[in-house]
C-alpha cells in the first residue's frame, strides 16, 4: 500500500491536508535556482527534517523565541491512514498545524556572500539597499540585514527592498517580521557559534495561527535554507568552503547552466558530496547522527 496522492507537491516536500493540520513529508528531491533536478540526495530529507525539528524543539536560546507549527514527529500517532505507513514517513516527515502563510521569505544576512556578494560587487547595493562601500567577500556585516525575497508558486523568487515589502503588507507589519527573523537569526549563530560554526545567512518563513499569531513555519536553519561556514577555516576576502548546498549551486555555476529547466545531470560526485556536507551539517549542529 503505497501513501495517499499528497494535496501539494513543492520542490521538496510533499503536503497532506488533514483538517486543521497538515503532513509535511520531506523528500530527497533536490532543488537549487528554483529548479528540481532528477536525481535525488539519499536521505536527505530526512536530515532536514530531524534538523528543522531539533530547532523547532530542543535548540538552546532559540526554540522559545516564539511558536512554530509543530504537532507530532512519530508517525504511529499520526492520523489514518498515515499511520499506516511508518517506513516512509519515519524521521523525514512532521505533522504541524495548518497556518495562512505570510508569502515571502524572511532572510536574513550576517555576511556577505552569495548572490548578495554579486550584487553589492556589482552595483554596491543588496536587494536595492546601498552599504557601506569597501566590503569584502564573506565580510561579517557591522550587523544583520533583511533581505525579503517574494514567493513564487512556479519559476524564480523575487528579491525585493524592505521598503517595497513595506508597501505590499505596511511599514509596522513588515517591522514586525524583519525585527523577529533577526532575532532569530542572531540566537542561532550565537548558537551555532559554540559549534564551530558561523551562520552567513538563512531564511525564515512565517504564517498566521488559527488565532492570528505569528507562528514559524515550514523549514528552519537546514543546509537548504541556510549558508554555514567552518568558523575555523573562516577567512574574509574570498569564497569560503561552503557545506551546505553551495557546493551544488557553486557546481552549477561553473557548468555553464542557464538556471531554466531543464535541469542537467548531477554527476554522482556531486550527490556525494552534497549528501556529506548535509550529514557533516547535523552532526556539527545536534551533537548526534541523523536517523536514516
Amino acid at each position: 500500500m503505497t501513501l495517499p496522492a499528497p494535496n501539494y507537491r513543492g520542490k521538496v516536500r510533499d503536503v497532506y491536508v488533514l483538517g486543521d493540520k497538515l503532513i509535511i513529508n520531506a523528500s530527497d528531491r533536490i532543488s537549487a535556482f528554483d529548479v528540481v533536478f532528477s536525481e535525488p540526495i539519499p536521505g536527505k530529507g530526512k536530515i532536514l527534517s530531524q534538523l528543522s525539528v531539533f530547532w523547532f524543539l530542543n535548540a538552546p536560546g532559540f526554540s522559545n523565541i516564539m511558536p512554530n507549527h509543530l504537532i507530532e514527529t512519530d508517525p504511529r500517532k499520526y492520523p489514518s491512514p498515515f499511520c499506516e505507513h511508518t517506513e516512509e514517513l519515519a524521521g523525514r516527515s512532521m505533522m504541524v498545524m495548518e497556518a495562512k502563510r505570510i508569502d515571502f521569505e524572511c532572510v536574513v544576512r550576517g555576511y556577505l556572500a552569495g548572490s548578495a556578494w554579486k550584487e553589492y560587487k556589482n552595483f554596491g547595493t543588496v536587494n536595492k539597499t546601498i552599504l557601506p562601500k569597501g566590503l569584502k567577500e564573506s565580510g561579517k556585516l557591522s550587523e544583520p540585514i533583511f533581505t525579503p525575497a517574494t514567493k513564487a508558486e512556479s519559476g524564480h523568487d523575487e528579491n525585493i527592498s524592505f521598503n517595497e515589502m513595506s508597501n505590499k503588507i505596511g511599514t509596522e507589519f513588515a517591522g514586525k517580521l524583519k525585527d523577529l527573523s533577526i532575532k532569530l537569526y542572531l540566537s542561532a549563530a550565537k548558537f551555532l557559534l559554540e559549534r564551530g560554526l558561523i551562520l552567513a545567512d538563512t531564511k525564515f518563513e512565517f504564517g498566521f495561527d488559527k488565532n492570528n499569531e505569528i507562528i514559524l513555519i515550514d523549514e528552519v536553519l537546514t543546509p537548504d535554507s541556510s549558508r554555514y561556514w567552518f568558523k575555523s577555516e573562516y577567512r574574509p576576502g574570498r569564497t569560503q568552503n561552503p557545506f551546505d548546498k553551495q557546493f551544488l549551486r557553486d557546481f552549477l555555476e561553473e557548468s555553464g547552466w542557464n538556471k531554466e529547466p531543464p535541469a542537467p545531470k548531477l554527476p554522482q560526485k556531486i550527490i556525494q558530496g552534497t549528501l556529506e556536507r548535509y550529514k557533516t551539517a547535523f552532526r556539527l549542529i545536534t551533537k548526534k547522527e541523523p536517523s536514516l
